[in-house]
């Protein structure tokens, strides 16, 4: 398609993987890819917009520019929204919606008055037209609006998602501090890991860094099962979509050949847990989960890379025992790994020393809104 197809788009991503962001949505044809926080922009045409839903693994969401202009006030507001697309068209009151709002603009400083006034322009618009108008809905809408005020004007867009892209449909059973999906696919790209030594998690839990990782090797595109708003748009194109669906298909490798993935987890009923998560993805065959303490395990032949998520004390775990979990970690690094890389979340600053390693980089990242490090030890 051409350049006047593209249109702008943004990619919300989670804190500190911007720059990781960015890199992905060029590698998968968006067009001038731009960082911002906690997003990146970009231009994309439809095709583009397809494929980034069925194969990007950072974004939360992707939201597509719909129209754009002035508002300085609450009426600009009421009076944009009804003028800014064809809503005969993108609209039909057969069709539930929901409403969500950043930023502030003169009078309009509240997200909630703001999405209530959005509502109201599109509903008494729809009334003049039909005599009558769209259900509400908060949970699965078949329409989720975006609109974002700065600077004076208005962009309003729509979320093609129906629901955070992070959830690939595999984790039916998480641990009680579940790493988010498309966090997870940021750390191991993170790591650099590409998929040619082993991959060991000391401390697992629902296995969500070694299935994104190993999604990742075997090019596993994480939104083939799942569906999506996009597909109830007015210009949804089944044909293209369909296209993009068997490109993502045609990725995957088919050989199976990896080095050892595996996880060690302490409680049974979570290595069971993470046995069916595991399963759900596809990956039997691919990651072992091996139930009990990594301190009665043993690593495969190395070097290889060591990737943990331990708890921090923010949700779980005593202070002592997560004090005594850390040293043992640290232990367990040394006397096993040698020639080895650990990554480790850190969420905890006292805690991360009880390893009595030290780290060769510190990635600021946001994990559930707990400012975290991605740590990089080189274990000699």
């Amino acid at each position: 398609m051409g350049r006047e197809n593209r249109f702008p788009a943004i990619a919300v991503l989670p804190q500190g993987l911007e720059e990781e962001g960015c890199q992905e949505l060029d590698a998968l044809g968006a067009h001038g890819v731009q960082p911002l926080k906690r997003a990146a922009s970009f231009r994309a045409d439809l095709a583009c917009l397809y494929r980034l839903h069925l194969q990007a693994r950072l974004p939360f969401r992707l939201l597509r520019q719909m129209a754009h202009f002035p508002c300085q006030s609450r009426d600009d507001l009421y009076n944009g929204i009804q003028q800014a697309l064809n809503w005969e068209r993108w609209l039909h009151p057969s069709q539930t919606f929901r409403v969500d709002v950043t930023g502030t603009a003169p009078g309009l400083n509240h997200s909630h008055y703001c999405a209530l006034q959005v509502k109201n322009a599109l509903v008494d618009q729809q009334r003049q037209l039909w005599g009558e108008r769209s259900s509400i809905d908060l949970e699965q809408p078949d329409l989720s609006w975006h609109l974002h005020l700065q600077r004076g004007e208005a962009v309003l867009s729509l979320d093609g998602s129906g629901g955070s892209l992070h959830r690939r449909g595999y984790r039916a059973a998480m641990g009680s501090a579940p790493l988010k999906e498309n966090l997870a696919a940021g750390l191991i790209r993170l790591t650099g890991w590409d998929g040619t030594v082993p991959l060991v998690d000391p401390c697992c839990g629902s296995a969500t860094l070694l299935i994104e990782a190993a999604a990742i090797a075997l090019q596993q595109a994480p939104g083939l099962n799942r569906s999506f708003a996009l597909e109830g748009w007015a210009d949804f194109d089944p044909e293209l979509w369909q296209q993009e669906q068997t490109r993502a298909k045609q990725r995957r490798r088919r050989d199976l050949n990896l080095p050892p993935l595996i996880g060690f987890e302490q409680d049974p009923a979570i290595a069971d847990q993470a046995r069916g998560n595991v399963a759900a993805a596809g990956l039997q065959g691919v990651i072992s989960i091996n139930t009990g303490s990594f301190r009665q395990q043993q690593l495969p032949s190395g070097p290889g890379v060591l990737v943990c998520n331990p708890p921090y004390g923010q949700r779980l775990g005593s202070a002592a025992e997560l004090e005594s979990l850390y040293s043992d970690l640290g232990c367990f690094a040394k006397q096993q790994a040698s020639g080895w890389q650990l990554w480790l979340l850190s969420g905890n600053a006292e805690l991360t020393r009880a390893l009595r390693l030290k780290a060769e980089r510190r990635i600021p990242v946001s994990n559930g809104g707990i400012d975290c490090r991605w740590l990089h030890y080189a274990i000699r």
